[in-house]
Formats: C-alpha cells, sequence, structure tokens
C-alpha cells in the first residue's frame, strides 16, 4: 500500500498537459486544394468556350488564393483550435460558384438581355467583404458567450431587420417578393443577417426557459403535449413566420426562420412533440396563406404542374415560372456525368440563371455526380457545425452552433428543393455559391461565429497540476 501511494504520479497527463493539436497545418493543405480546384474550373470554361485560357485566369487565382490566405491566417492566430475543414469547405463553394457566374457570364443570351457580363467581379468584391467581416468576428468576438448578454437587443434588432423591406421608399419588390431594401446603387436582403441575429435570440431564450418548455402535462399517441402557456413562444414565432409570408410574400424567409426556432427548441427540450408541432402549424399556416395570397399560389402551380406554366409563359398567357421546367430539362440534360464545364444551356432560365437556380448549372454541366458531390460539401458543413455544437461546453453556444447549423441546412434545402422540383420555389440564394452580396457577406459571418464556438470547445484545458496528491495534502494539512 504504501509503495502505490508513495509511486510517482508526474507520467498521469491530460489533454491539457499534452495540448490537443492545432490542425492548423490540416486546414493549409486543404486550403490549397480549395484553391486549385476553381482554378481548373476556371481554365476548363475558358477552353470549352473560347479554346483558349482565360485572360484572367492568374488574377482569379491570386485573387481566391490571397483571400483565403488571410482568412487562414486569422484563424492561425485568433482561433487555433476552430474546426480545421469549415473555411477550406467554405472557400471550395464560394469558388466554384465565382466560376460558374463567370461561365454564366460569357453567355451572349443573357448578356443581349442585360442579365450578364460583369457579375463575377461583383461577386469577388462581395466575397472580399465577406472575409473582411469573417475576419472582424474572429478579431472582435474573442468569446462567444459574450453574445448572451445581447439576447433581447437581437430580438429587436431581428425584427427591425425583418421589416425595413417594407418601409415605403425604402424596400424594394423583386419578381413578386418584397425582401429587398435600396441603398444607393446597392441592394440588401436583411432577412440574410436576420437569421443570425435571431439564432443569436432563439439561443438566449431557450437556455433560460427550457426546463419549463420541456415540461409536458399529458402524454396523448406516445407524445408529450406541452402545457397550454408554454406554446407562447412558438405560437409568437409561427405568427411572425405567417406575417413575413403574407406581407413580404416570401416562402423562403418564414420556413427559415420558424424551422431554425423548432430546431433549437427540440434540441433545447428533447420533446418530439415540438417537432410534431411545428410541422402541422407551419404546413397549416403556408396553406393557409396559400389559399388567398396570389403570389404564393402562382409558385404552387408552377411547382405542380412547371410545364403547364412554361407553355403560358411562352404563348404569353398567364403562365409565371418557366424557370421551373428549364431547370429540370437542365438537370435532365446532365445525365450521371454532365455535359461538361461551359458546355451547358442553363443560360436559357434567363435571370434567375446565376442567383435562384444557378445549381441547374452545376446539374447540367457536372452531371448528377458533380451535383452529389456539391451537396455533400454542404453535408460536410453541417456536420462539422453540429459536431461543434456537441462539443461546446456551455449551453448557450450548443444552442447557437445547433440553430446556425440548422439554418443553414434549412437554406440549402429550401433553395435546392424548389429547383430540383421536391417544394415550391423560395427565392433564396444558394449559400456560397448562387449571386448575391447579402448572402455571401451573411455566411461568412455564420462560418466566423462557428469557428469562434469551435475554437473554444476544442481549446486544451488548463494543465493539471503535476503531482496532484501532494497538492492535496497541502490543502488539508492543518
Amino acid at each position: 500500500m504504501s509503495s502505490t501511494s508513495n509511486s510517482p504520479t508526474h507520467h498521469t497527463s491530460t489533454i491539457g498537459a499534452i495540448g490537443a493539436p492545432s490542425r492548423r497545418n490540416t486546414e493549409l493543405a486543404l486550403l490549397v486544394f480549395a484553391v486549385v480546384i476553381p482554378v481548373f474550373a476556371y481554365a476548363n470554361v475558358g477552353l470549352a468556350i473560347n479554346d483558349e485560357v482565360p485572360a484572367g485566369l492568374l488574377s482569379y487565382g491570386l485573387g481566391l488564393g490571397l483571400l483565403a490566405g488571410v482568412g487562414h491566417l486569422v484563424v492561425r492566430k485568433f482561433a487555433p483550435y476552430a474546426d480545421p475543414l469549415m473555411l477550406p469547405l467554405a472557400t471550395l463553394l464560394n469558388g466554384l460558384g465565382l466560376v460558374a457566374i463567370w461561365r454564366l457570364d460569357q453567355s451572349e443570351l443573357l448578356q443581349s438581355i442585360d442579365q450578364a457580363g460583369n457579375a463575377a467581379p461583383r461577386q469577388l468584391m462581395y466575397t472580399a467583404m465577406g472575409i473582411a467581416l469573417f475576419v472582424a468576428v474572429l478579431i472582435f468576438l474573442k468569446d462567444h458567450r459574450v453574445l448572451q448578454r445581447y439576447t433581447y437587443i437581437s430580438m429587436v434588432g431581428a425584427l427591425v431587420l425583418l421589416l425595413l423591406p417594407l418601409v415605403p421608399g425604402l424596400g424594394k419588390n423583386v419578381f413578386g417578393a418584397r425582401i429587398w431594401i435600396q441603398v444607393g446603387s446597392f441592394s440588401i436582403q436583411p432577412g440574410e443577417f436576420a437569421k443570425i441575429v435571431l439564432a443569436i435570440f432563439f439561443a438566449g431564450y431557450l437556455m433560460v426557459k427550457r426546463d419549463a418548455l420541456a415540461l409536458a402535462s399529458r402524454r396523448f399517441m406516445g407524445l408529450y403535449l406541452p402545457r397550454g402557456r408554454d406554446l407562447g413562444p412558438i405560437l409568437v414565432v409561427w405568427a411572425i413566420s405567417i406575417l413575413i409570408l403574407v406581407f413580404e410574400t416570401d416562402l423562403g424567409t418564414s420556413l427559415l426562420f420558424f424551422g431554425m426556432f423548432v430546431i433549437m427548441l427540440y434540441v433545447a427540450t428533447e420533446r418530439t412533440s415540438w417537432i410534431v408541432f411545428g410541422l402541422l402549424m407551419s404546413g397549416a399556416g403556408a396553406v393557409g396563406v396559400a389559399s388567398f395570397e396570389p403570389h404564393i399560389q402562382q409558385r404552387v402551380d408552377a411547382w405542380l404542374d412547371p410545364m403547364r406554366e412554361y407553355t403560358l409563359s411562352r404563348a404569353g398567357q398567364v403562365g409565371h415560372s418557366e424557370q421551373a421546367m428549364q431547370a429540370l430539362w437542365a438537370f435532365g440534360s446532365g445525365g450521371t456525368l454532365g455535359t461538361g464545364w461551359g458546355q451547358g444551356h442553363s443560360e436559357l432560365i434567363r435571370f434567375a440563371a446565376n442567383s435562384d437556380f444557378i445549381l441547374a448549372t452545376f446539374g447540367e454541366e457536372l452531371g448528377l455526380a458533380g451535383l452529389m458531390a456539391l451537396l455533400l460539401l454542404y453535408a460536410l458543413i453541417v456536420e462539422r457545425g453540429v459536431r461543434t455544437a456537441l462539443a461546446a461546453r456551455d449551453p448557450f453556444g450548443k444552442l447557437l452552433a445547433i440553430g446556425l447549423s440548422g439554418a443553414f441546412a434549412l437554406q440549402v434545402f429550401v433553395v435546392a428543393g424548389g429547383v430540383m422540383g421536391l417544394i415550391p420555389l423560395t427565392g433564396m440564394t444558394m449559400p456560397f455559391l448562387a449571386y448575391g452580396g447579402s448572402s455571401v457577406i451573411a455566411n461568412w459571418a455564420l462560418i466566423g461565429i462557428l469557428l469562434r464556438i469551435s475554437d473554444t470547445a476544442r481549446r486544451p484545458a488548463p494543465a493539471a497540476p503535476a503531482n496532484p496528491d501532494a497538492e492535496m495534502t497541502q490543502v488539508v494539512r492543518p
């Protein structure tokens, strides 16, 4: 016994004593591939369209590489233990989106109707702004738990952002949806930033109220029914999403916000009944609004019978959405392996080719295999976000990470589902791929917050004392 008690204990080590690997070199290696792949794709498009390497290949490669390098250096300095995959994945998606937008810029059809020509340079500028916001988040947000102090301020800020498009003279109606505001020569979509602010509010609110919301009054058909007074939060968020759907005719934002809240509510309470109630209320609200709102009715009609809408549009009659049928033809002509970069005809979708329907370009020119690879990249970002939520050491960080990851996943689903004909079109933009400054800037900020939470979660704990038994003896010695 004495030999055991006197045996040395300094060989026992913890993660904090050893030090967890930062994986920054792994991130750097992946970033090289994330830049090289879009550069090769860019060269491929130029060879396919003009039989020559594009003149801007070097500047494009250097620009994307410089932005990725800046992001990596900031992560290495200010978030050394952050997840090593998120930044390369976002860079790869952003780079491929720039290639697809530049490919559509070369279309004579889109140039003839002033729908393309200089969208790629502007998107590269928006990417630089997004990286700048990403850098600012990592530098100034030292601890994500600081955001918890602004729970109710975030609620007010989100409501202001959502109401801005309804302000006369400021809001802008684009193809039936009033989700934009015009500031000088720039258009901004406040809803892209509101999803991040709302995630902060939901995380702070549910962290405090989760115990009350988890209580159930009775069990019915295998589900725990919530108490009447606890239905208030979900009813309020449901009402706000319906108001967005009615006044802004924006199905995508409505689904995104309500779905994000239900996901975070389920994670906070572990009650399946909230998922069931959320789906029922979402379906009831969408059906109710679609019964009297013409814009939503048109989107549902185009989803149910896209060929009819296409035929009516071509005949100059009442058809409203020939793009849905054009997208399905693009997917069909792409087949399994695609037609090849620059050799498709997705520009026939016209004004929405580089925004809502850019996924059709990838489906036609890269085929089913390329499209599945693209969706797997999105799935990896969501998986790393969920992994970050599981590893977070505080409940606020867990809820915020799962909320941001859920919002990202929902946005990918509603856009991809609308373009592929799984659900009605929503008008939202595909994260990182589609043309649009608000979307790319907001999603880079989202990645920055996830990396900050990840850094806190993966950071090694303080090193344990070399001889804890001796220290305990010193503490208890009279």
